[in-house]
């Protein structure tokens, strides 16, 4: 399987990260543990993710997210209304 998923920081600042992988345990592993430098200094939880069987598809939506500020905040909206 392949995700994007979404990253929320443990600090008080709510810091929101989107990123796509293979293997979400270890990817947010190397997040806590520093391995990334867009995450560094921060210790992440794993709030949101989608699963995708073909891996284009993954990199597609994450590519998406990024690019199209609207479709992103839209996500973090709901994201951020589900963790109340």
């Amino acid at each position: 399987m392949y995700y994007v998923y979404v990253l929320k920081s443990l600090d008080e600042e709510e810091v929101f990260y989107l990123g796509y992988s293979q293997d979400l345990r270890k990817r947010l592993t190397s997040h806590n543990e520093g391995e990334n430098t867009s995450t560094r200094n921060r210790q992440w939880q794993l709030v949101y993710y989608e699963a995708y069987i073909i891996e284009k598809f993954a990199r597609h939506r994450e590519a998406q997210l990024k690019k199209n500020r609207r479709m992103k905040q839209f996500l973090l909206k709901r994201v951020r209304e589900s963790l109340k």
